[in-house]
């Protein structure tokens, strides 16, 4: 069903209408203007104070309601940029085109491309707010931020004297009932190989593994999804065992903070590339088979070229990336002895790719323990060290620590009781949230996170729950009447 056929009977104070203006506007990493412009504008339009400071992160302050005037102001927070990420066979122009949007059974998602619920959802939840006068509150001070997706580099910026409040409610989680109240710090990790060349001439083939099911590096890192670049690595690694040929180049993932799903190799052959090709028939058939219950979209394929002249790389150079790739560690690396099921120290190769005279690789590290994740990038710097490589680490983001008697959690678990009658669930992610910047930037500052229900982010499987949207927001309503 069309997404603005299907909010005319279904919208609720115009939560999902804000949702879908916001997807006309194109709001990638780094994109950030567009959106934080327009969302000036809707402050001078609803005629509040606002500040849009030099990373474009945007700031609307709504005095309190009468006879809350005397109540601690509430900060609610999140963040304007998305993720793009699109199929291959979609044609979208993150650059300038707006999100096509569908609803399938409550469902919301766009065409062929992320949707950006992710944190979409947040910035209309507080522009419903921000329009809507019939609803008792404190002072409301309204952070959006830029660039959360590629480092927090917003919030990173922000500046603490622009707020008062010492509650916060963050927007920017994806399960409708769970109220996160902690989550792991992190940084990225930066290497470099240097890669010699060797002119060579043979048949070109170009191998392709697409089609995994990815996710977010934090989130979904305990489920043991594969990375596509690292599924080649070993498929390259094996098809060196028993056949002759040369790297031309090789690249893998898009986003440091996803999952790879795609990767690409390109080779050459001098010598018997029917036998080659066989052979890498053999491992693609046998890797599909391997991960057909876990990855059932999983596409391998090969692709000859003409006979060319190419720089291979250097035989000892092919060695010490593929050493690289697969030595390095990757995935969940230690787990909570306190929260069963959660993560606490991880890593995730997201972006991958061979240039004429390097190889470089993008980590991203995350960890609820300082020293864990300290120790796990000089783990890092000493396995490329080794290898003749280099590795630098950048975009350090700070862990949000559990607060003891804490209002914010003790508000939500008796609220969430008294509405459905169930136990509240109030536990800790894996993944980075600005929570931790804001921790560190506001001293004793009472946070919690909470959201409605979403799946498949940083993917163009992307889904976000319309219902569970409404509920939550309508949440947040009666939470705020009670701050």
């Amino acid at each position: 069903m069309d997404f603005f056929e299907y909010i005319a009977k279904n919208d609720y104070k115009n939560v999902l209408h804000y949702f879908g203006e916001i997807s006309k506007i194109p709001r990638g990493s780094l994109d950030n203007k567009k959106i934080s412009d327009y969302l000036v504008d809707f402050a001078k339009k609803e005629g509040l104070d606002y500040i849009q400071d030099e990373f474009l992160n945007v700031i609307i302050y709504k005095p309190a309601s009468t006879g809350y005037e005397d109540h601690q102001a509430v900060i609610l927070q999140g963040h304007m940029d998305m993720v793009c990420v699109k199929s291959e066979d979609s044609d979208h122009d993150f650059t300038k085109d707006s999100l096509k949007l569908f609803v399938d059974k409550d469902e919301i998602y766009a065409d062929r491309t992320t949707l950006g619920g992710d944190n979409g959802i947040a910035v209309a939840y507080m522009m419903a707010l921000l329009s809507d006068s019939s609803i008792m509150h404190p002072a409301l001070e309204i952070v959006i931020t830029t660039d959360e997706e590629i480092g927090m580099n917003g919030a990173i910026g922000l500046n603490p004297s622009l707020f008062s409040g010492k509650r916060m409610l963050n927007l920017d989680s994806e399960e409708e009932g769970v109220c996160w109240c902690s989550c792991a710090g992190g940084m990225g990790v930066d290497a470099v190989l240097m890669l010699g060349r060797d002119q060579m001439e043979g048949e070109v083939l170009e191998l392709t593994i697409s089609g995994l099911s990815g996710g977010h590096s934090g989130a979904d890192i305990h489920k043991k999804k594969p990375n596509a670049t690292l599924l080649m690595a070993r498929i390259l690694s094996e098809l060196k065992e028993s056949e002759d040929f040369h790297l031309i180049s090789l690249c893998g993932g898009e986003k440091g903070n996803a999952i790879p799903v795609k990767a690409v190799a390109e080779i050459i052959s001098a010598t018997k590339p029917d036998r080659v090709k066989e052979r890498i028939t053999e491992l693609f058939k046998k890797h599909k088979h391997r991960l057909e219950n876990s990855e059932p979209e999983l596409e391998m394929s090969i692709s000859s070229q003409m006979n060319r002249t190419a720089n291979a790389v250097a035989q000892k150079d092919f060695d010490r990336l593929i050493n690289a790739l697969l030595i390095a560690p990757n995935g969940a690396q230690t787990m909570s002895g306190v929260i069963p099921g959660l993560v606490e120290t991880s890593l995730n190769l997201g972006i991958f790719k061979t240039t004429e005279k390097e190889a470089e690789f993008h980590y991203s590290l995350r960890s609820s323990v300082v020293e864990d994740l300290i120790d796990l990038r000089k783990r890092l710097e000493r396995i490329f060290t080794l290898l003749g490589g280099q590795s630098q680490y950048n975009d350090r983001y700070p862990a949000w620590e559990y607060k003891e008697n804490s209002v914010m959690q003790e508000l939500y678990k008796k609220l969430y009781h008294d509405i459905y009658n169930v136990k509240a669930d109030v536990t800790a992610i894996h993944a980075g949230l600005e929570c931790g910047i804001f921790a560190e930037k506001l001293n004793d500052i009472d946070i919690i996170s909470i959201g409605p229900n979403m799946k498949s982010i940083h993917t163009f499987n992307e889904r976000l729950d319309a219902a569970s949207s409404i509920r939550v927001y309508q949440f947040i309503e009666k939470m705020l009447e009670k701050l």
